[in-house]
């Protein structure tokens, strides 16, 4: 499994069979280093439905002919605007083509703004992502919250990918104890220094991380780790 990283919370996600994009926040991210026409994939992969994980899932999903995979209304508001995709759900999990997605919870919260309207988009989620015989978790937007520990009791997780930006997500020390919940040896840290409410020194979180024996990996745009 290769990640590669993309500013914000969006990874690209691949094996030599498979690529998928999970939350790709990338034409109006400053810290991205790429636009959507440039990604070639087999589907998107959303956590929920702010813009800044939403991003360019439609135009990415229509370019590569491929699905978007999000919680059932995101889901339907993506069919709606002429995507193919699977509708999915807390505690869901669906196959396709070498890859298996498993949804979580998170604790956040999710629309999408249409002008002055505001469209639910369902719940926020967490990612089980199983690829290559590894499996990634990314946990969206979260507060931490107990059952992380009962994901990573379920779950053989090879690295996580947690916010630690703070104000609008947990960060740093509640991302350091989610860590140790998940059982996660390896640690990518997301949601942190796109904007100034979110500011956090990432290769300093990684550091205290590997205090606690879990390799830290606090990647620039374009910037990709192999398990």
């Amino acid at each position: 499994m290769k990640i590669t990283y993309y500013g914000h919370s969006a990874l690209l996600v691949e094996t030599e069979e498979v690529k998928v994009i999970i939350d790709p926040f990338l034409s109006g991210n400053p810290n991205s280093g790429i636009s959507p026409d440039e990604l070639s994939v087999d589907a998107v992969l959303l956590t929920h439905g702010h813009s800044d994980h939403f991003g360019d899932a439609l135009e990415i999903a229509a370019k590569n002919d491929c699905p978007i995979f999000a919680v059932y209304e995101l889901a339907e508001y993506c069919r709606i605007k002429g995507a193919e995709v699977k509708h999915m759900n807390t505690g869901g999990s669906h196959s396709y083509k070498g890859i298996t997605v498993k949804y979580t919870q998170a604790f956040h919260s999710s629309s999408i703004t249409e002008g002055d309207t505001w469209i639910y988009a369902g719940q926020p989620a967490g990612i089980l992502l199983t690829i290559g015989g590894k499996t990634l978790f990314h946990a969206g937007d979260t507060a931490l919250f107990g059952d992380m520990r009962l994901i990573g009791e379920r779950n053989a997780i090879d690295i996580a990918a947690l916010p630690i930006g703070d104000m609008l997500t947990m960060g740093p020390d509640d991302a350091l104890l989610a860590a140790r919940w998940l059982c996660a040896d390896k640690v990518v840290p997301l949601h942190y220094n796109t904007f100034p409410a979110i500011a956090q020194d990432g290769a300093e979180f990684c550091d205290r991380l590997r205090q606690e024996g879990i390799q830290g990996y606090p990647l620039q745009a374009g910037e990709s780790v192999e398990i």
